[in-house]
Formats: C-alpha cells, structure tokens, sequence
C-alpha cells in the first residue's frame, strides 16, 4: 500500500481550496431550504427508487440464495454484483431513457445478486436441529421456512434494513446521470457554487438517512410501496425494437455490426476482432486496472488507519457519553454521504487528482467500519483491572475484535474496487473513466468488454480476499 502511495497522483491542482472550503462551510451552517424546487418531489423519488430497487432484489434474491450452492448461479450473481448501480444505469439508459425502469432496475439487479449471496451465508450458519423436530411429511417450504429461515430471521431482517441504506445512497448518486433524485440538484448546485443550497440538499439526506429506523418501520413500507408505485413518473413506451437493436447491434464490435452471421466467422474478421480487443485492453484496459488498484489500495490504507484513530472514541470502553453521541454524529455524517458524492466534493476543493478520490473513499468506509466496530468493542466484556486507557484498549480489546476488523477490511475493499471505479466518471483516469468515454462517444461494445474487466477485477479481488482470510482458519482448525 506504500508503494502504491508512491505511484498515485496526489497533487493539488486547485489555487484557493481553503477558500473554496470556506466557502462550502458557511453554505452549509446557513443553508437555504427553500432554494431548490420541487424539492419534496425530489425526496421522494430517491426513496421511491430506493425501495422499489430493493423490493425487485428481494424477489429476485430470495429464489437465488435457495440455488446459490451451484456453481452456475454463484458466479452469474458474482458478476452482477460487481458491476456498479451507475454503470447498470448507464445501459439501461441507452434502452429505457430517463424513466424510472432505468433507476429501479440499476439498483434491483445488483442488489438481487448481494442477497443472493448474503442471504445463503447466512441460512447456512441457521441450527440444523429444528429440521429433525419437524412432523414426518412436512414439506420442503414448510421445513425451510420453520426449520431454518424463522431461526435466522432477525439477522436477515437486520440485513435489509442496512441495504435500504445503501440503497438510498445509490438512489441519490442516480441524480448525477440525470435521475430526479437529490442527487440531481446536489450535482447542480455544487457545480455553480451555490453552496447555501447544496447544504440545505445535503442536511435533508442526512437526516433522512440518520432516521431510518422512525420512518421506515416494516408496516409503514406496505403503505410507503404503493405510493411509491403511484407516484412515479410516467413510464415510456415499451419498444422492443430498441432493445433488439441495444442487444443485436449497438454491442458488438464496429467491424461485426451489420454484418451477416455467416461471416463473422471469416478469418479476416476473427483477425480484425482480436485486433480491436487488444487494442482496447492495450491502451485503455491495462491502463484502467493499473490506476484503479493504485488508487482502491491507497483508500485502503488509510480507511484502515482513520478507522483503528476513530474507533477509541466511538467506544464506551474509552469515551463518556458526550464524546461518543457527538463522534458517532459525525460518523453518521460521513457513512450516509456517497463516496461519489463525497469526491465530487473534494475534487472541487483539490482538483482532478486521485487525492480527492482516495480521500472520499477513507472517509466514508472508515466511518461505515467504526459505525459496526464500535458495537462489538461495547459488548467486550474487560477485566477489573481494564482502565479507559490507550494501552490497556490496545492490548485487551483491540486484539480481540482485530479479527473481525481484518474481515470487514476485507470485504470493504472489494466495496472500494467497485467505488473506484465510478469515481472515474468524475475524471480520475481509472475502468470507470474509459467506461463512461465509451459510453459518451456511443461506443457500447468498448464500454461492454470494460465492463467485463471491470466485473471480473471485482470477482478476483473477492476470491483473493476470502483466501486470505480462510488460510488462518484452515491453520487454527489444524493445529
């Protein structure tokens, strides 16, 4: 991670960031509500967008996690879930246009692979005994439902909750590519320096992100879907004609479209595909991968060092009351702002550098790990002897949740990968800048196989990581 700190662009660009930053903290301490119109609507439709993503990936979800065990449907959901909700707009867009399909569909898909695979994790740590009590004959929904899915309830319950949190952040970064989210007017008034405005805009979010748990209770959503399907705005035209060209034309390489079948198996052609994918893994590819492990490494790093400063004064074992409400305030503040949101931000303050990028990503990770840290350093039960000091955190509680730490790390920075790559969008020269060149130039085949780097960067950095972690285990058991 060092050497990658050596190789990053970190350099500032900008001429006054301090002033700029000045700038940003009075619009933010003296926001204006009543600037941005239609701003209910606005609020509304990043909630709208956001459950109606998460209600799809629960349909869509359920089923997989019951067939998650085969390889096929494992890696088909690994796929899905490493490409990122923007970049699954950005296809959807080229069929559906702005309409809400587009929005719910970028979020419901990769969320459907996410509980695919977290819901099947956790019903296989759900107690097997409860299935040999069950009446001879009992068939097999009613043997899953009471045998393993009401023991693991809570936890999935728990898990849904979190990911309509995600969700809500997904569904405010959609506004950047032109969704009538907050994120829309965020965007619009951070860009003309209306500061006053993008304050009151991100104050709203965090709020509404900080009550969740008020306003989104189980039984207010049954009222909350229907409305929301009511409300949204209206749905295109569904033509098939588009989809077919999308599928048929529009993605394959220039020198197949238009071409017969019969002679895209022609030795010339194969030639001239193969030399326009190298090409394309040439210069833009390699280069994408290079810059975005640099830049995810080095927002590793320091999410991991921000976490092991915040998390002594998120603790009870460490900190009296007033410290930990006003600390976990502030990590409220920094887990609910997207880290596309966030790096918009800075690169406005630093200019176009990976700094802003690297920064954003700490931020945000850093206060989402010490959010689930800090729970399960308050349940550490310490010796009589423990005194609320650095060395005795550090030698009795810090080694007992440090395992645990390294996992969730670990599972952030396959979160991170993905991030780094949108923030290309923002121009950071990572997979998600030539991606988002692709698309803007209308060249969907080069932004599909990126997108096929890019997901299967996301797979291996997912499968190198739980190697790591499974080694020390296989180690202890054998010992």
């Amino acid at each position: 991670m060092f050497v990658c700190w050596f190789f990053a662009d970190t350099e500032v660009i900008a001429l006054e960031p301090w002033a700029e930053l000045g700038r940003m903290f009075t619009g933010f301490i003296t926001p204006d509500f009543g600037a941005t119109e239609y701003l209910l609507d606005a609020v509304w439709q990043t909630i709208s967008f956001a459950l109606l993503g998460i209600c799809l990936g629960l349909l869509l979800g359920l089923p997989l996690a019951l067939a998650y065990q085969h390889p096929l449907i494992a890696a088909i959901c690994a796929f899905i879930r490493a490409i990122h909700e923007i970049f699954w707009a950005l296809i959807f867009l080229q069929v559906f246009g702005l309409s809400p399909l587009t929005g719910i569909l970028a979020i419901g898909l990769p969320y459907a692979a996410t509980f695919a695979r977290v819901f099947a994790d956790i019903l296989q740590q759900a107690p097997s005994q409860t299935l040999f009590t069950l009446p001879k004959g009992t068939d097999k929904l009613s043997a899953l439902i009471y045998g393993r899915w009401m023991h693991m309830y809570p936890q999935i319950v728990a898990y849904i909750r979190y990911r309509f949190e995600c969700a809500l952040r997904s569904s405010a970064v959609l506004g950047f590519i032109g969704m009538p989210t907050l994120g829309f007017y965020l965007e619009s008034a951070f860009r003309q320096g209306h500061y006053q405005q993008g304050g009151a805009l991100l104050i709203l979010f965090i709020v509404l992100i900080g009550t969740i748990r008020f306003w989104a209770k189980p039984l207010m959503l049954w009222v909350y879907l229907p409305l929301a399907v009511y409300f949204l705005p209206e749905l295109p035209v569904f033509q098939p004609q588009l989809i077919w060209r999308f599928v048929s034309i529009d993605i394959l390489p220039p020198m197949l479209q238009g071409q017969t079948l019969t002679t895209w198996f022609a030795v010339d052609t194969f030639i001239a595909v193969f030399d326009w994918a190298y090409e394309l893994v040439r210069d833009q590819v390699w280069p994408g991968i290079v810059a975005t492990l640099v830049l995810a490494c080095c927002a590793l790093g320091l999410t991991h060092v921000l976490t092991l400063i915040m998390l002594p004064l998120n603790t009870t074992l460490m900190m009296p009351k007033p410290v930990i409400i006003l600390m976990r305030g502030i990590n409220l503040i920094l887990r609910s702002l997207p880290e596309y949101l966030l790096a918009f931000v800075f690169m406005l303050l630093l200019g176009p550098s990976m700094l802003p990028a690297i920064i954003a990503l700490a931020l945000h990770n850093s206060g989402l790990m010490v959010f689930l840290m800090a729970r399960q350093s308050d349940d550490i039960i310490v010796p009589l002897t423990y005194r609320p000091r650095l060395d005795h955190y550090s030698y009795m509680v810090l080694p007992v949740i440090y395992p645990h730490f390294m996992g969730l790390l670990f599972y952030r920075f396959e979160v991170i990968i993905r991030e780094t790559a949108i923030l290309g969008m923002l121009g950071v020269m990572t997979l998600g800048f030539y991606v988002d060149s692709n698309f803007a130039e209308i060249r969907f085949s080069g932004a599909l196989l990126l997108l096929m780097f890019t997901a299967g960067l996301n797979v291996l950095v997912d499968y190198t990581a739980r190697k790591l972690l499974q080694a020390p285990r296989d180690k202890l058991q054998a010992c």
